[in-house]
């Protein structure tokens, strides 16, 4: 700010609203609990890997070895399945399940770097359940070839899919009555031969694998809770039917794989649960029921996850996280809406991994993903129950540590299955949040991270020292620009010496009939918008006020919060003389309310040209001319200004006082290690000190002149430092606050 400055005025055109993500309601199937959640999930967990890879498991890990993957991956699905629905039961949860919850808790950038990963998982169970298929179908008819099997497979359940989700709901009724059935059947089975297969030494070694291995096939199993969610969009009443119905599905199907392992082991022989996928067949009391029942889970599983992918893709393009050109993912067909076309798409993907895939290598591939969903899901829960922010009443509430545990399992799991397919996982997910960042998307809805920020920042807040701390000493300047574009060399010199590590606040003074306008609020926004094209983040803060002394000494006595204020007020220079009493007894106010003050006198207002030299003018290094090193420091190390050479320099009468001068100020800048420095001692031979100094810095970027305190004739003083001022490039006069001693900044830097 400077009386040549006249108070911001709305230059910036009208602000115009950007665009937000879209968040449709459309009408869905109005699928209740049971039909909706509950038999989705249940075909899920109850699916391919139980049939064909669940004996397996227990061949090569063992009873107990068993028990405990069965216990590690429910408890994980379980503290996530709890967190879904503590989120369901709080907002209304639409189509797109798990991104839904994720994007309106974290913000659109995560929910789409987690979305995204999680669509492609989805697909890929598609591909994972069809190969299941096809390999039993290629057990009893082996002239069949699987690929082929599960090709023509795929496209038939994507055309009941693409038909009507109710229909396949009903056809799920059917498969589940079949499964309980295999089921009976193999529990009132027996025991069967053992196998003549030889594990003791003379196996391939790639028969059996270790725990962790076994752990990331079996995962998939217990991942059906997603299954129920991402049809949440086709739900009646999803508050209700996701918590009632994932755990539901999740308790029964947990009950389930802790029985079996024990007919497993009583049965048969770890060598014939290796080598038989479908051992469940060889011990059931009717084997043909086991083979409908694996059909049958396989294909619903299929048609579950077919109906989950497409919903995903649906509302990752309804929210703008796809590209625009992929916007037409985001249509629906029918009464409820289906994803048709995201359908074909899903179908594409499947059958790509379908004909190139197998069962062992897309199952932890599949783990990962959803372990990274998972734990995601979980962390969103775990913020909402420790902000407790008013807007968050789920109905079903749980203790924020049980989900923020869920996540650091699910994590500590990911590392243990493989730490390079996590690393792989989570540069993709960091990779897509980094492109959507990039493209600025903006939801329409208000996430946790607010609120995170905002105890982060409370914390910080009353944990701050009661006085100055030298070893963590940085400017945060108040800059009292008027209007930024007219007054850009403060702003931009403001933030050259912040690093964005400091808090930047351009302010400005508005006339006092603009409070209450709307005028005020018009003008924020469109200084942040200028800012923001700028590539500086800053605060702004505005005051109405009489006249801008006074709006100005508004600002510095109130604005901050507790010990985190503005301890650097940056101006421009008063230029005329007749306004010249109240600017003076401004900046002695400044000095009084102990800022440090920076007046820059840059009559063109053409800013900084080369940023090649800044020159410092030294007067010892107490007070100002400890302040203004480290003012040259900043700058210097700024990137903008990293070619810079900092000059400092003395003018003294005579030479045998500038070698004296040379040496000690050599030795000062050598012992504070601020990098290269120049010492130009000047002897002026009589010449008076106004002329020394613009002969000496006709040539710089920015000079750095120390400024007295203000005293009983500082107004005549002012008028002096103008007038030795003249005909010199942008002039930074810098007074010190007086508050920290400025030499121990320096000293600890060089520590």
């Amino acid at each position: 700010m400077s009386d040549s400055s006249s108070p911001a005025q709305p230059a910036f055109g009208p602000r115009r609203a950007s665009d937000s993500p879209s968040d449709p309601a459309p009408q869905g199937a109005g699928l209740g609990t049971f039909g909706g959640v509950f038999t989705p999930s249940i075909l899920t967990i109850l699916g391919v890997i139980m049939y064909l890879r669940f004996g397996w498991v227990v061949g090569n890990v063992g009873l107990l070895g068993t028990l405990l993957i069965v216990v590690m991956c429910s408890s994980l699905t379980f503290f996530t399945a709890l967190s879904m629905a503590s989120i369901a039961t709080d907002r209304r949860v639409r189509t797109g399940g798990a991104y839904y919850m994720i994007s309106r808790s974290l913000g659109i950038e995560t929910g789409g770097a987690v979305g995204i990963p999680l669509y492609f998982a989805l697909a890929l169970s598609m591909a994972l359940y069809v190969i299941g298929f096809a390999e039993i179908v290629g057990d009893v008819l082996p002239m069949l070839d699987p690929r082929w099997v599960g090709i023509v497979t795929a496209v038939i359940v994507a055309s009941l899919a693409i038909r009507s989700a109710n229909l396949v709901i009903r056809a799920q009724y059917i498969v589940m009555a079949v499964i309980a059935l295999s089921l009976l059947s193999f529990f009132l089975g027996g025991p069967v031969e053992e196998s003549q297969l030889d594990l003791t030494g003379s196996a391939p070694p790639q028969i059996t694998v270790g725990f962790w291995v076994a752990f990331a096939v079996f995962f998939p199993a217990v991942t059906g809770i997603e299954a129920g969610v991402n049809m949440s969009g086709d739900l009646k009443d999803p508050a209700r039917s996701i918590p009632r119905g994932t755990l539901a599905a999740l308790g029964v199907g947990f009950a389930i794989y802790m029985v079996m392992p024990f007919f497993f082991s009583l049965r048969a022989d770890s060598a014939t649960l290796i080598e038989d996928p479908l051992i469940m067949r060889s011990m059931a009391l009717w084997g043909p029921l086991i083979l409908f029942g694996a059909w049958g889970a396989t294909l619903s599983s299929a048609m579950g996850s077919v109906l989950g992918a497409p919903r995903v893709l649906q509302a990752l393009a309804r929210d703008g996280v796809l590209p625009s050109s992929l916007r037409f993912l985001g249509k629906g067909s029918g009464e409820d809406d289906a994803p048709r076309i995201g359908t074909l798409v899903t179908l594409g993907i499947a059958l790509v991994a379908i004909y190139f895939g197998d069962l062992n290598m897309v199952a932890p591939i599949l783990t990962m993903f959803f372990l990274t969903s998972y734990m995601t899901v979980n962390f969103a829960a775990a913020a909402e129950g420790f902000l407790q922010s008013p807007s968050f009443r789920p109905a079903f509430r749980i203790h924020w540590a049980i989900p923020l545990a869920g996540a650091i399992g699910c994590l500590l799991v990911m590392f243990l299955i493989n730490a390079i397919a996590t690393i792989v996982a989570a540069g993709v997910v960091v990779s897509v949040f980094a492109w959507l960042k990039r493209r600025g998307l903006t939801g329409a809805w208000g996430d946790v991270r607010n609120g995170i920020w905002l105890a982060l920042v409370r914390m910080g807040l009353l944990r701050l020292g009661d006085r100055d701390d030298a070893r963590n000493w940085r400017p945060h300047p108040l800059v009292l620009s008027g209007e930024p574009t007219r007054r850009w060399p403060l702003i931009d010199f403001a933030n050259a010496i912040t690093h964005n590590r400091g808090l930047v606040t351009i302010a400005s003074v508005l006339p006092e009939e603009a409070e209450g306008s709307g005028w005020q609020a018009e003008v924020e926004a469109d200084i942040q918008e200028y800012l923001h094209s700028r590539g500086v983040e800053a605060f702004v803060r505005l005051v109405s006020a009489p006249d801008p002394y006074i709006g100005a000494r508004r600002l510095v006595e109130v604005y901050g919060f507790g010990r985190l204020i503005p301890n650097t007020v940056i101006l421009g220079a008063s230029e005329h003389v007749v306004r010249r009493d109240r600017y003076c007894e401004m900046i002695e106010i400044f000095h009084r309310k102990k800022r440090n003050v920076i007046i820059i006198r840059d009559l063109e207002d053409v800013g900084f040209t080369d940023r090649k030299r800044i020159d410092v003018w030294w007067g010892g290094l107490q007070a100002n001319g400890g302040l203004m090193l480290v003012l040259a420091y900043l700058l210097r190390t700024n990137v903008d200004w990293q070619e810079a050479e900092v000059r400092l320099k003395l003018a003294v009468k005579t030479e045998e006082g500038a070698r004296a001068a040379r040496s000690e100020l050599e030795g000062l800048v050598k012992d504070l290690r601020i990098g290269h420095v120049h010492v130009d001692v000047i002897v002026a031979e009589g010449r008076p000190f106004p002329e020394v100094l613009r002969e000496a810095s006709t040539d710089a970027d920015i000079v750095f002149l120390g400024m007295a305190a203000p005293g009983t004739d500082f107004r005549h003083y002012y008028d002096r430092l103008q007038t030795m001022s003249e005909g010199l490039p942008p002039t930074a006069f810098v007074l010190s606050s007086g508050t920290l001693e400025f030499s121990e900044v320096l000293v600890d830097r060089a520590k």
